[in-house]
């Protein structure tokens, strides 16, 4: 009884509502996404090609690149390489590869570079010979002598990359030695503590010999520089008679240091001793017949040591 007073009444039933609402809905859906598609791919689009513009500048300056980069094209090499038929390409190819196979395994580029070209030389003369008429046992037929000689005489690298042969360069790098003449070598070993003073004349590798002034055994010091401290010291308040110290012996090595004596030397012994004319015990290396006669003995000697002025 409603819906037909609605109806009579003049107005639009449900059914007829929902479906204009529907209508409606799909129309803005179909604006919405034509908007979206606009916005996405039409007007980036347009910005790019407005961005990447070149100016009249850059495009002289492509066109001048371009211009070199055709010049420097080996064009008569390349046209000169394409004529070579298939067939004496690879005569050739097979014939640098039996060269390059006949060095040792362990030839490098240069080698290898050195033996290509001297086959180059000599199938050059071999082609030209050829070409005066001179009956050779050659690969090369009559007919292709003129062109091979063309190719071998030309740009031989470039030549060789158009064949498909290609060998890298080989780098050698040199060490610069920037050390000024009459210098020794820098010891690049870095010790401990404070850097030594001049004063105490230290020497890496270094032993050297004369009477105990103070035992290293119960004398350790934190640095080289604190045992050349101690010997100074020693030797300044030394009474006289006694001994003055002006030789410090000095173990940095953490693992301890070897000594053809019957005690083992640790870390950090500090050894003063004294001498009217200093000795080397041992300096920079063992000697291989010293360590064949004493097998605990290092290739280095461990100690450092000075002597100084007292």
């Amino acid at each position: 009884m409603a819906r037909g007073e609605w109806g009579h009444n003049g107005r639009c039933s449900y059914k007829r509502t929902t479906i204009i609402v529907c209508s409606v809905n799909i129309v803005v859906a179909l604006y919405v996404l034509q908007s979206l598609y606009t916005s996405l791919y039409m007007y980036p689009f347009s910005d790019s090609q407005s961005t990447f513009k070149y100016t009249a500048n850059q495009i002289r300056k492509m066109e001048e690149s371009n211009q070199i980069r055709r010049a420097s094209e080996p064009t008569e090499l390349i046209k000169l390489v394409s004529q070579l038929k298939q067939s004496l390409k690879q005569k050739l190819i097979n014939e640098i590869l039996d060269r390059l196979r006949s060095l040792d395994a362990a030839a490098n580029a240069t080698l290898q570079r050195e033996a290509i070209d001297s086959w180059r030389k000599k199938k050059l003369r071999e082609v030209k010979k050829f070409i005066r008429g001179k009956t050779l046992n050659s690969t090369i037929l009559p007919e292709e002598a003129g062109a091979v000689a063309k190719a071998l005489s030309s740009d031989w690298v470039e030549l060789s990359e158009q064949i498909g042969l290609w060998i890298p360069i080989e780098i050698v790098n040199k060490e610069h030695d920037d050390k000024p003449e009459g210098e020794e070598d820098f010891d690049e070993e870095i010790l401990p503590g404070r850097k030594l003073p001049p004063e105490c004349h230290a020497e890496l590798h270094t032993d050297y010999d004369g009477a105990a002034v103070r035992w290293g055994l119960t004398h350790h010091k934190e640095s080289a520089y604190d045992c050349c401290m101690a010997c100074l010291d020693q030797a300044k308040r030394a009474k006289p008679g006694e001994m003055k110290c002006n030789i410090w012996v000095y173990c940095p090595s953490e693992t301890g240091c070897y000594s053809p004596d019957i005690y083992e030397h640790k870390n950090q012994e500090c050894w003063l001793k004294y001498s009217e004319k200093p000795k080397l015990n041992f300096k920079d290396t063992y000697s291989e017949s010293y360590r064949d006669s004493h097998p605990k003995a290092p290739v280095v000697v461990p100690w450092v040591s000075g002597v100084v002025s007292v």
